[in-house]
């Protein structure tokens, strides 16, 4: 009272003393004049009894109005509080939870009112440093560098000197510098120890810690509220003070039930109000609003932090398949989707083929082909424009002519350096889905994904061509080493067999000499195509080089080696190449077969007995019979573990015809 008074009322004090004077004049006035005067004093004591209620009601808005502004800078900094809270994607409304927990602490601790009140504040305002912190480092999903540590340690710093330009009538600023301080003297930015930090600050860093390990992270997973325990515990007298934990450890339980409570009033805060009906609508109502203030925030920066994601990832994988898999995964973080999909555009076809498909209707869609004009694929490849298809589409833009759940649409075009190579399409089960937003940012991710995806489209084609003749199509050498080798070691572990059947189209010289390469070519992809035909789906047919193909028949005996052989023969028998304008020539082709483990057990032995064979054959079609001293190899296997080496060293000897 002593100090409301002091504070509020001492300068009127000489008011107390001219009102008793004024009273002890009026006594004796009316002690002369009598008492009939008395009525008449009833106004000037009317008139003062007014005049002090006046001032007291004017004091009381006056001490209203001090505690409304109070109120409104307190809500002011918790607002501005929770917008830095809503940047942070790793950690949304830690600072309420902070909040409470501190305030619940500080109150336990037996802290004074003003200090209470300086900890509730600072809980608010701890990470208002952050605003220093590049977005990247603060968004990185993973463990930070030594340099990126750095840039955030200075956080503590920047928020007190922000702070410390507000002249709160408590502490603050003190506390935010000290909120990453240890007890044993390990923290910063002043490596405070033990009592040096102050209460505050030793209050903030254990409920900091303890919600930090308590919720998810990209960096570790969250913690149950008994290992969190165990982990304060074993942190006592090292990084927090050993006097506190015991008593937040005890307040824990009636902590969850108040963040459970604060967690349902924000929700119902932030919960968009009922229609209104209001005058002048067109329709006679105001749509329903938008995500809160707090919630747009929080949406820009999930987005740079999955756009930022998609960056990070893009490029580290090289087929389309596993490219698709990742920009699909992180997608999904910002842009809905119930089924995501890839074409491919073939310009030479005019088609778009399904290459990529998850989610919904994936198996359906998958490797499914379609028109480039055809219904909203069409409308993407002619215009190069992102479509939003709303309310409902059929399942025909998919590819697949049968009706879907499908109901929303969002087909964007892949371009890179001005040449179209596909539509990356998002699909959800939900009508009107989609929004202008969900169109500029997928757009923002095509971008990048454009050049990805065609550096994985080149690279399986290099791949594909690596491993496959131009001419023909048929695998290569290096496709046959890399095939039978593995087949080589399953029969040798399973004590199985392998054929290898080596042939050469005859008079091949003659046909590229007479009629032109041309005809050559053709009679090589007629050769190749019926070889493939007449093979089982793990069989292998090889154009080795030149006018030679091998063929490779898994678990295949001696009898069905040659079986198979005289069947290839006759088939390429029955080819009838055109070489002019109505001039025909049948070809034909010499073939030598080689059985594993009989004839070699390695895949040079097999291919030198085969090789011999083959020219064994072809001198007896030509009618002649020849010997060879020592076997010749008309072909160098190449090892592609290896540098090219002949296998089979060719004799200097000539062919020696044997006469009758």
């Amino acid at each position: 009272m002593t100090t409301v008074w002091h504070e509020n009322f001492w300068w009127i004090a000489p008011s107390y003393f001219v009102g008793a004077a004024t009273s002890a004049l009026a006594v004796t006035f009316v002690s002369h004049a009598g008492y009939w005067i008395a009525p008449i004093t009833f106004a000037p004591l009317y008139l003062t009894y007014r005049t002090y209620n006046v001032y007291l009601g004017r004091m009381e808005d006056k001490q209203r109005h001090v505690q409304q502004t109070s109120d409104l800078h307190l809500s002011t900094i918790e607002a501005l509080a929770r917008a830095i809270d809503a940047k942070d994607q790793t950690a949304h409304t830690h600072i309420r939870r902070v909040q409470v927990f501190a305030t619940r602490l500080a109150e336990a601790a037996g802290l004074s009112d003003a200090d209470i009140q300086g900890v509730k504040t600072a809980a608010l305002l701890h990470d208002i440093g952050k605003l220093a912190v590049p977005e990247h480092i603060l968004s990185k999903p993973g463990p930070l560098t030594q340099e990126e540590f750095q840039k955030i340690r200075i956080h503590p710093q920047v928020g007190a000197e922000i702070i410390a330009k507000v002249p709160f009538p408590y502490p603050v600023a003190p506390l935010i510098m000290s909120h990453h301080e240890r007890w044993d003297g390990k923290g910063y930015p002043q490596a405070l120890a033990g009592d040096q930090i102050p209460i505050g600050a030793r209050i903030l860093t254990i409920v900091d810690y303890y919600d930090a390990v308590t919720t998810e992270r990209p960096y570790h997973s969250a913690l149950t509220m008994e290992s969190a325990i165990g982990l304060l515990k074993h942190e006592m007298g090292r990084a927090l003070d050993p006097s506190l934990v015991p008593i937040f450890v005890d307040l824990l339980p009636a902590l969850s039930a108040a963040i459970g409570e604060e967690a349902a009033q924000l929700e119902a805060a932030s919960a968009p109000p009922p229609l209104d009906l209001v005058a002048g609508s067109p329709s006679g109502l105001v749509p329903a609003p938008g995500p809160s203030a707090f919630e747009n925030i929080a949406l820009a920066h999930r987005e740079i932090y999955a756009l930022y994601e998609i960056a990070q990832t893009m490029g580290t994988c090289l087929s389309v398949s596993d490219t698709m898999a990742l920009i699909s995964s992180k997608l999904s973080k910002i842009v809905p989707w119930s089924g995501c999909s890839l074409f491919l555009h073939d310009p030479a076809a005019r088609t778009l083929t399904c290459r990529f498909a998850v989610g919904t209707e994936a198996s359906r869609v998958l490797n499914s082909a379609l028109g480039d004009d055809c219904g909203i694929f069409g409308l993407v490849v002619g215009h190069r424009q992102t479509v939003i298809a709303n309310p409902g589409i059929p399942l025909e833009a998919l590819g697949v002519s049968v009706s879907s759940d499908m109901k929303s649409a969002i087909i964007c075009p892949l371009i890179y350096n001005d040449i179209f190579i596909g539509c990356l399409s998002l699909y959800h089960a939900e009508a009107n889905r989609y929004t202008e937003d969900h169109r500029r940012l997928l757009e923002r991710i095509t971008e990048q994904a454009g050049a990805v995806i065609h550096n994985s489209i080149v690279f399986e084609q290099t791949q594909e061509d690596s491993l496959t003749d131009p001419l023909t199509g048929l695998p290569n050498r290096r496709s046959m080493f890399v095939h039978l080798s593995r087949e080589l070691a399953r029969a040798g572990r399973l004590r199985g067999e392998v054929a290898v059947i080596v042939m050469d189209v005859d008079g091949f010289k003659a046909i590229n000499d007479t009629y032109g390469h041309n005809v050559g070519d053709q009679a090589l992809r007629e050769v190749a195509t019926t070889l493939h035909a007449a093979l089982r789906p793990y069989d292998l047919c090889v154009r080795y080089a030149g006018d030679e193909f091998i063929v490779v028949l898994a678990d295949c005996s001696r009898d069905s080696a040659d079986s198979k052989r005289h069947e290839l023969q006759s088939r390429v028998a029955e080819i009838t190449l055109e070489v002019r304008p109505g001039k025909q020539q049948r070809l034909a082709v010499s073939a030598g077969a080689a059985v594993f483990p009989e004839d070699g057990s390695t895949l040079e032995q097999l291919l030198a007995d085969a090789d011999h064979r083959m020219y064994r054959d072809k001198a007896l079609r030509r009618g002649q019979l020849t010997m060879f001293d020592t076997a010749r190899a008309e072909f160098a296997v190449v090892n592609e573990f290896s540098e090219a080496r002949p296998l089979i060293a060719a004799s200097s000897a000539e062919r020696v015809p044997i006469t009758a």
